[in-house]
């Protein structure tokens, strides 16, 4: 008898997802009896009507490991258990269609529910599988914020994009005696920020989980500068905050549960301004460069290794897990522990006391 499996990403793009989608796929058909769909726009394609699901052939997902995004879309404003709903007046209503959603994939036959994604959505996993669903997920996040996994895939890439541009704004900094001020992705976690200012040789790294005085920056900058000559660079997080003050933010998108991150570049060039710094500053925002293009070797590695775990569980029928890497093996853990913890880098760890005595500053 034919088994069929759903596949599905959520959240936002991460470079790697189409590696899981084919690592999914191709594992499935080693199978024979397992045909494999993907669910577009997250659950989205189930609750739609009509509804979009897809049959993820081998020609549909044949090399689809080398290109960025993913071939079966996205969003960060189809969560199940609160769906945004439009109104007449233009506000947005929520509304939890879990029961619904379920009664849909109970009427398709799925056999197993496989959902990529970041905290997010494998909290959305978890209150699914408590009901019943036969779910299995697999962290995805550029940020690495998912504390259950030893990393993400997407997080090297991004910090290979990352670096590369840092590295082009050094050398521009060096010329015109300049401070370049570069902000990174990453929400409330500062992986991506730490390790892009270890990789590029920066002078501060700015991140969320160490608030920075501002006086101290200034000081730092003007020990690089002789008679008006020199040059810093800054890699500063899009969540990072002054000791006295907030993170800089703007209102959500309609439909979306998370406030909207950026623009800390140029609020900490105008502190530095306020705060007496004398030299030019200019500002760098990477923003969406992080989360497109193709996928580092890493990263396509790792993303197809959880592909196939993520298929080998639902073939084992141990659902209610998610796929991580633990200690550079591939295993699972419970969604429940999977979204127990946030990963915040730890003032105290290893990375940090390494920067320091890099003698990079934090401004703390």
């Amino acid at each position: 008898m034919t088994k069929k499996i759903l596949v599905l990403t959520g959240g936002g793009d991460c470079p790697g997802l189409n590696a899981v989608i084919r690592g999914i796929a191709k594992r499935a058909r080693r199978e024979k009896d397992w045909e494999v769909y993907g669910s577009i726009e997250a659950f989205n394609g189930v609750l739609n009507e009509p509804q979009e699901i897809i049959r993820l052939t081998g020609k549909r997902t044949a090399g689809i490991h080398v290109k960025g995004g993913t071939i079966l879309k996205t969003t960060n404003k189809g969560n199940p258990i609160k769906f945004p709903l439009p109104q007449a007046d233009g506000s947005i209503k929520f509304e939890d269609r879990s029961d619904e959603l379920i009664k849909k994939l109970k009427a398709l036959n799925f056999d197993a529910i496989i959902n990529i994604g970041g905290d997010g959505s494998q909290k959305i996993s978890k209150t699914l599988f408590e009901k019943g669903v036969p779910i299995i997920g697999v962290p995805k996040t550029i940020d690495n914020d998912l504390s259950a996994t030893d990393m993400t895939f997407g997080f090297q890439t991004a910090v290979q994009i990352a670096t590369d541009s840092f590295d082009k704004l050094v050398t521009t900094a060096e010329s015109h005696h300049r401070v370049m001020i570069m902000e990174v992705m990453g929400r409330d976690a500062g992986w991506i920020g730490l390790h892009t200012a270890i990789a590029g040789g920066a002078e501060i790294c700015l991140i969320p989980e160490i608030p920075y005085n501002i006086n101290k920056l200034v000081k730092r900058i003007d020990s690089r500068y002789k008679h008006g000559r020199g040059f810093a660079n800054i890699v500063i997080a899009e969540g990072a905050k002054p000791k006295e003050g907030k993170i800089t933010a703007g209102k959500a998108e309609k439909g979306s549960e998370h406030v909207r991150l950026g623009g800390v570049a140029f609020q900490l060039s105008q502190q530095l301004k306020d705060a007496g710094c004398k030299a030019e500053i200019r500002e760098t925002v990477l923003g969406h460069v992080q989360r497109g293009g193709t996928p580092i070797a890493y990263d396509r590695v790792l993303a197809t290794l959880f592909g196939v775990k993520a298929f080998e569980l639902a073939l084992e029928k141990d659902f209610g897990r998610m796929v991580a890497l633990k200690n550079n093996a591939i295993t699972s853990v419970t969604l429940e522990e999977a979204t127990k913890d946030y990963n915040f880098l730890q003032k105290d760890s290893y990375l940090v006391k390494a920067a320091k005595g890099l003698g990079i500053s934090f401004g703390d």
